[in-house]
């Protein structure tokens, strides 16, 4: 179930008071601003309804606001010099329940008659009829009297302050107990002072609480001496958090000088590294230009090694033929030497046969020799 929401003033009327016929006063959400110069009656217009509407006490005191006698309520209705000798008069103060169209009315009815002591009645409405709209208090320009009001609104009418007192603190308020009720109203009566603020004394402070306030019950102070318990246990951990953080404070800084320290280390570790790493890639780039150099000699080298195995081949084919030569020059020469030791001596052949073997010799034998004599260089070389 949700909670209801607060009461709030919402209107207030007088009819036939004082200088009012009938006079209604708005409230926006219970406030209510009264514009004046002094004398024009704001102080008269407020103590006619608060705290009078709330309890219903008429006594002089509780009408002016400097707290005399100087003031009664029949002087609101007759003037000492009136031609007026009896006068009906009415004072209401309505509720309205916020964020609802749910109304409650209290007022009181004063019938003053010259000579005669004050008559007063009060009313409490909660059937939700409201005065001026469901109800009339005035019929052909005069206020209605007690009765006709009772005839009206019934058991909501009340002649006794004291259990009108009591109905208004039922319907509106809620204090477990009157005498809360009534504390509560001479507070308000204390702060209505006027120039409060020339007497505001420590002592003066402490008068009006004492008679303002009732006496709190230990179920009252519980709450406060708990907070008050709590309020030191947050003060403990707020000076602990503070010492864990001075003491965070220093181990950052300590931190902050380790971490710059290793950060330096490892930057110079890392120039170090970036300078192998450039050092790494010249030699590198200077590796592969050599292998790119030896690749292309290789290249020459192969093409240099085929150009002398073809030249090997054509050695060895010479060599062979020169081996051929020689074995056949051999073979001649060999035949000739038999020739020549046949006869003995060349003198004793026919001196065109000597010639012709000197020639054959010239022409056959000598470069024979000489080719089979560069024979194993040639293959040495090749």
């Amino acid at each position: 179930m949700e909670p209801k929401s607060r009461w709030h003033m919402h209107r207030m009327g007088m009819l036939d008071f004082w200088y009012y016929n009938e006079q209604e006063f708005y409230f926006d959400h219970g406030h209510m601003l009264l514009r004046g110069s002094n004398g024009s009656g704001k102080s008269v217009t407020l103590q006619s309804f608060l705290p009078l509407l709330l309890d219903g006490n008429k006594s002089s005191e509780r009408l002016d606001t400097f707290g005399t006698r100087s003031r009664r309520m029949e002087t609101y209705l007759l003037e000492e010099d009136g031609d007026r000798d009896d006068r009906i008069g009415y004072l209401y103060l309505e509720f309205k329940r916020e964020e609802s169209e749910v109304y409650k009315t209290i007022g009181m009815g004063l019938h003053a008659r010259r000579g005669k002591p004050l008559d007063s009645w009060y009313f409490v409405i909660e059937d939700q009829r409201r005065i001026g709209i469901d109800l009339r208090l005035m019929e052909d320009g005069l206020t209605i009297t007690r009765q006709v009001l009772k005839n009206q609104i019934g058991d909501q009418l009340y002649t006794s302050q004291r259990e009108y007192c009591e109905k208004v603190n039922q319907a509106l308020f809620g204090f477990e107990r009157i005498e809360d009720y009534l504390e509560a109203i001479d507070l308000i009566l204390q702060l209505r002072s006027p120039k409060l603020s020339n007497s505001l004394r420590p002592s003066a402070i402490n008068e009006i609480l004492n008679a303002s306030l009732r006496p709190l019950s230990e179920e009252d102070l519980r709450p406060m001496s708990e907070a008050i318990a709590n309020m030191d246990a947050l003060k403990d951990q707020l000076d602990a958090l503070k010492a864990s953080r001075q003491a965070a404070s220093v181990i950052l800084q300590v931190y902050e000088h380790y971490a710059r320290a290793l950060l330096q280390e490892k930057a110079s570790l890392y120039r170090k590294a970036l300078g192998q790493e450039q050092e790494c890639r010249q030699q590198l780039e200077m590796l592969e230009r050599t292998i790119a150099d030896d690749d292309e000699q290789l290249v020459q080298n192969r093409k240099q090694q085929q150009e002398k195995q073809q030249s090997l081949e054509l050695l060895q084919a010479e060599a062979a033929d020169l081996e051929k030569a020689c074995l056949a020059a051999e073979q001649v020469r060999s035949r000739g030497y038999k020739v020549m030791i046949a006869v003995e001596s060349p003198q004793a052949l026919p001196p065109e046969l000597a010639q012709e073997l000197m020639y054959a010799e010239s022409i056959i034998f000598v470069p024979a020799e000489k080719s089979c004599d560069e024979l194993p260089h040639a293959a040495q070389i090749a």
